[in-house]
């Protein structure tokens, strides 16, 4: 029996990196997770990793889990893939918010169409979607909602460093908000018992993502292993809101917290 027995999840960009790993080690402690991305067919993305093949590995590992293709920056699909999970497990009690769209642009030569589309991926899609399950988790009087963030969401110091130039100049303004959506609808949801987090690695996690936007590579001795991301994401999606919320939490610092 694992401590996620009878619970279902839903984890966002399921297909391959940080949310692939997530949604395996969610589902090993026995959740019911539904993958959700947009990757069905591997001719659909230069990165590596379908939401097939994540549940396929929790599959084959005696896990339950179905994909569900989802377009997260359309508001329908976000509608259907909650009414999904609930008709195949019942109520969401785990929401998991990775999926993400990223360009790497200075902000002079940022179109407007791809500002839009990041905004909408990674704010607009957890604000709708934890508008759709918060019902749910408030009759059954618990739920976790976790938003993953990055170091990015952090102010540049100055004199700015080699990276200023790098174009992340909107990923760091998605990740901030999602941060501040975070910590307030912690406080919102603190007398019902629903924890809301957001994680972020205190290192570059080596995914596809990551490697084909050269931000680390595969040999860095510096780069955070998925699975350190993965285990700290489980910490923050069973504990009670009272133990655990509102917290803007770095993987590593979180693990070696909680271990005392």
């Amino acid at each position: 029996m694992g401590v996620l027995e009878g619970k279902v999840a839903v984890v966002t960009g399921a297909s391959r990196g940080i949310g692939a790993a997530i949604a395996v080690r969610l589902a090993a402690e026995g959740a019911k997770v539904v993958a959700a991305a947009r990757t069905v067919e591997a001719s659909q993305s230069r990165l590596e990793g379908t939401i097939g093949d994540t549940v396929a590995r929790i599959e084959a590992a005696g896990g339950t889990a179905f994909a569900q293709a989802t377009d997260l920056s359309r508001e329908p699909d976000r509608t259907a893939l909650i009414e999904a999970a609930t008709q195949r497990y019942g109520a969401v009690d785990i929401l998991v918010n990775n999926a993400a769209v990223t360009y790497f642009t200075p902000v002079p030569e940022f179109t407007d169409r791809r500002y839009r589309l990041m905004f909408e991926v990674q704010v607009n899609a957890p604000f709708h979607l934890a508008q759709l399950v918060v019902p749910g988790m408030r009759e059954r009087g618990a739920g976790w909602i976790l938003n993953i963030s990055s170091i990015a969401a952090r102010h540049p110091s100055f004199p700015p460093g080699a990276y200023a130039g790098f174009g992340g100049t909107v990923y760091g303004m998605c990740k901030a908000a999602l941060e501040r959506f975070t910590t307030g609808l912690a406080a919102e949801l603190y007398a019902d018992d629903i924890a809301v987090n957001a994680l972020s690695p205190n290192q570059v996690v080596p995914t596809p993502g990551t490697l084909f936007h050269r931000l680390t590579s595969d040999d860095d001795p510096d780069a955070e292993p998925p699975g350190v991301m993965a285990e700290a994401a489980l910490a923050l999606c069973h504990r009670p809101a009272a133990q655990l919320t509102g917290r803007i939490a770095y993987s590593q610092d979180l693990l070696a917290e909680l271990r005392g």
